[in-house]
């Protein structure tokens, strides 16, 4: 055995309480998923609070984005994984079982971003400067919930004469394998690459202002790089479309729509940078009761109303029309400070 390999899993759970008929246990697996979610929001509230927003909004969005993307997550997973589940000699009420597994990424991130814009519906906030703030912050917790598929000893490579191989048991190791036969550890590759995206997207973001939604999209192309090529030294059971797995053909999908979103988002904000910083969603001014007008204009509308008409000299026509545009300038300039 190659004393540098990495070595397996003794255990892969915590047990709290066990007795002849009854246990209770977690599972790492479940310890890293929880983890990376509280590493990931302490990043986001940081970064989210500096935009302007407060903790009790970003917690409040947190939360529906972390329970609709647990859900996404299991979704995907169950939807692509079916056969785990269903059909003889399965066991269907797996599906609700988290703690050994099972969580998709591309659902958990494509259900959770639905979880976050109702988040940020109901509390007045605007989508993509939250997915910004939560870019750096999600790499990482993939990262550390990537932990967990070493302790479940699933989702690694094919075999390797590199130190750094991985050991399996055999209870977990593929049929036709001999004992001393070592992995490419494919969770720590993934870990290691989330990791530094997460750096880099914190350089770029510093070195580009990459705002409104930008830093987002620069997620979706760096994780996807890195998943594609991961992807592809991976030999659990998997579909096959073209002779390329499922989760390959959706990682290339999903890196083609970062990089159009990317494109499209810088776009948009070179040709208008004014509301980069504004993490609240624009509101309508009041309208005063029964008139339709806004108070600012209601209040013009009165104004006028009450100054007396006279007959005026042609200079003092010019010096009243004067003032009369200077007026509206200065009122089109707080109306749109307003609404900006």
């Amino acid at each position: 055995m190659i004393p540098t390999a990495i070595p397996a899993p003794e255990h892969s759970e915590w047990v709290l309480f066990e007795t002849s008929a009854f246990s209770l246990s977690i599972k790492f697996y479940a310890i890293a998923i929880v983890i990376g979610i509280i590493v990931a929001y302490a990043l986001t509230e940081r970064r989210y609070v500096a935009k302007g927003a407060t903790r009790d909004v970003t917690l409040s969005i947190a939360l529906w984005a972390v329970i609709f993307g647990i859900i996404g997550g299991r979704l995907y997973h169950v939807i692509t994984d079916y056969q785990l589940y269903f059909g003889p000699g399965r066991d269907p009420w797996r599906v609700f079982d988290l703690r050994g597994g099972g969580l998709g990424i591309w659902g958990a991130v494509a259900l959770g971003g639905v979880g976050a814009w109702i988040g940020c519906r109901r509390n007045g906030a605007r989508l993509l400067p939250f997915a910004d703030a939560l870019a750096p912050g999600l790499l990482i917790a993939q990262a550390i919930g990537r932990l967990g598929n070493y302790f479940n000893q699933e989702l690694f490579g094919g075999p390797t004469a590199l130190p750094w191989g991985l050991e399996v048991d055999a209870a977990h190791r593929p049929a036709g394998f001999p004992p001393d036969q070592l992995f490419h550890p494919t969770f720590l590759y993934e870990s290691l690459w989330c990791l530094g995206g997460a750096v880099v997207l914190l350089l770029l973001e510093k070195r580009f202002h990459l705002v409104a939604g930008q830093l987002f999209a620069a997620y979706v192309i760096a994780y996807t790089l890195g998943r594609v090529w991961i992807e592809n030294l991976r030999i659990d059971p998997a579909h096959l479309v073209a002779g390329l797995r499922l989760n390959v053909w959706t990682s290339l999908l999903v890196l083609l729509g970062g990089i159009i979103a990317l494109f499209i988002l810088r776009r948009a904000y070179l040709r208008d940078s004014s509301r980069d910083h504004v993490w609240l969603r624009a509101r309508p001014e009041p309208e005063t009761e029964g008139t339709g007008m806004s108070q600012n204009d209601a209040a013009a509308a009165g104004a006028a109303a009450v100054v007396p008409e006279k007959m005026e000299t042609p200079g003092a026509a010019r010096d009243s029309d004067a003032a009369a545009v200077a007026s509206e300038s200065d009122e089109g300039v707080g109306n749109r400070s307003v609404n900006g």
